[in-house]
């Protein structure tokens, strides 16, 4: 497979991509908007190493702008568009970015943000109205198609979420291979699923592309020739409706969104033809066991999961695997190396819990402009993101939780998730949050926010429910001490729950430190 520029010109007539709105562009449609983005970026003055700073909604014009900067050696940074102007303008700012896309769906928040960020407003594009932004369509009027020359491989350049502090940009050195060649080395992600070039692949994306794992799965389905049909708002019955219309095979997704899939009433989830699923990957939070095996009873064996963070990764496990360890998240996959280390760097002996770090041959990373971060991640060329787990005695990595996350109630350790995998198995629960809120003995208690399914009344009496239902599962000191209901937790597109905005209300006045 020659990767998406070469197989757009032998093959432009295919199918590359379904915007949300069921705008359908060929490969040689995408790769001509592709060019000439190259080419009106470069008469702006942007080199090699330059940077292109974007908020976009899933679209067409996302994937252009991705694949225009991996094939002139720039990098690219997308933005979380929940993000407001002041957070927008930091990234902007500390990621050098050269040029300024935004959509006007996020007008506020960009408009907003160019008043704060260094960048010109002559550097700032805007698709559809962003007042004091240039037309999206002035970098690329009159510009050719033709494949620009001195092509160089590029790099996304995606900032962590900012749980603690700044979001810090991961940057990596850009490599200087020829783009196609570099463009098939990204597949290799996908390729570790078994998922192949052509082969009848449909790739649906139903999460947003600033995410970096959603960005790199969709990107790498059109350099294997997959369509790649794109979803705006994802709902379940939605992405139901276009498995089926399309074929999807193959998709990047998070527990979140298998929650709200079994949630749909039966004669629903029957009304489409889901045959076509091949290989449903999931990753980016902590899957109940239950969930899971819901979703494998449903679809089939055709779930995979990983575990892995936008510094990189990783483990993989496929669903054979994980039925004979229910809970894992899978063995280290090719190239990559898994250590559970102590507080003081040892190795821990095998079954016991630890932080766990990972190594994955060529990709290295630093943290952009912060020396110290990149340094206090590392240990022996390994890396951490602050999760907590063990290995067992066959390398299969099982996760307890982040260790800012932890709670220590009484001198104990208590993860989280283990107590929400528990109460996202009762049938009234449809989203949980549990987190340590000051106790004046033992430090922390457990506390649990819940959002119970549509037509269950929160109080007392559910919250006594809950309880009961904890204590055949979990000890004692691990049950939550108070439940808190809430109508809809706060979780961002992709699954990622905001545990600190349920948490820090009930820290302020205290010493111990918000992270």
């Amino acid at each position: 497979m020659p990767g998406f520029w070469q197989d757009a010109v032998e093959d432009p007539g295919r199918l590359a991509v379904v915007d949300p709105d069921g705008r359908e562009i060929s490969a040689g449609d995408l790769l001509s908007l592709c060019n000439r983005l190259v080419h009106g970026l470069r008469d702006m003055g942007l080199g090699e190493g330059d940077g292109i700073a974007v908020v976009m909604p899933n679209s067409i014009e996302m994937l252009a702008l991705y694949f225009a900067a991996m094939q002139a050696g720039w990098y690219l940074t997308p933005i979380n568009h929940h993000l407001v102007g002041p957070e927008i303008a930091y990234i902007v700012d500390d990621c050098d970015a050269k040029v300024f896309v935004g959509h006007e769906r996020f007008a506020e928040a960009c408009a907003n943000a160019a008043g704060e960020f260094a960048l010109g407003a002559d550097r700032c594009f805007a698709i559809g109205d962003v007042p004091g932004f240039r037309p999206f369509d002035d970098l690329v009027a009159g510009q050719p198609d033709t494949a620009p020359e001195h092509r160089t491989a590029g790099q996304p350049m995606h900032y962590t979420s900012g749980t603690t502090g700044r979001p810090k940009g991961v940057r990596r050195q850009l490599s200087g291979l020829v783009p196609d060649d570099a463009g098939m080395l990204f597949t290799f992600l996908l390729q570790m699923f078994g998922i192949q070039p052509g082969d009848g692949h449909v790739h649906i994306c139903g999460s947003p592309l600033y995410h970096t794992a959603v960005l790199a799965f969709a990107s790498s389905s059109v350099h294997l020739g997959h369509p790649v049909v794109l979803m705006d708002k994802w709902t379940p019955e939605g992405m139901l409706a276009s498995i089926d219309r399309y074929g999807v095979t193959h998709s990047h997704m998070v527990p979140t969104q298998f929650n709200r899939l079994l949630a749909l009433p039966v004669e629903v989830r029957d009304r489409y033809d889901v045959s076509s699923l091949r290989n449903m990957i999931h990753a980016a939070a902590p899957c109940p066991v239950e969930v899971k095996r819901q979703m494998l009873e449903w679809w089939g064996p055709v779930i995979y999961e990983y575990y892995a963070a936008t510094e990189g990764g990783g483990t993989l496990v496929s669903s054979e695997e994980w039925l004979e360890r229910p809970g894992t998240v899978g063995k280290a996959w090719p190239s990559s190396e898994i250590r559970i280390l102590d507080d003081d760097g040892n190795d821990v002996p095998t079954g016991e819990t630890g932080t766990v770090y990972m190594k994955l041959a060529s990709a290295a990373f630093e943290y952009h402009k912060n020396a110290e971060s990149t340094a206090a991640s590392r240990r022996e060329g390994f890396f951490t993101v602050g999760d907590i787990g063990y290995l067992d005695e066959g390398g299969y990595l099982f996760l307890c939780d982040r260790k800012s996350d932890m709670i220590i109630s009484g001198g104990v350790n208590i993860y989280p998730a283990e107590i929400e995998g528990e109460l996202h198995a009762h049938p009234k629960v449809a989203d949980v949050a549990v987190f340590g809120i000051p106790h004046p003995d033992w430090g922390e208690e457990v506390k649990a926010v819940v959002q119970p399914v549509d037509g269950v009344e929160p109080g007392d009496e559910f919250a006594a429910e809950l309880a009961e239902w904890c204590s055949t599962r979990l000890a004692k000191f691990k049950i939550p001490r108070t439940f808190d209901f809430s109508e809809e937790l706060p979780r961002d597109p992709n699954g990622k729950l905001y545990k600190r905005r349920l948490r820090d209300p009930y820290w302020e006045g205290h010493d111990k430190a918000i992270i």
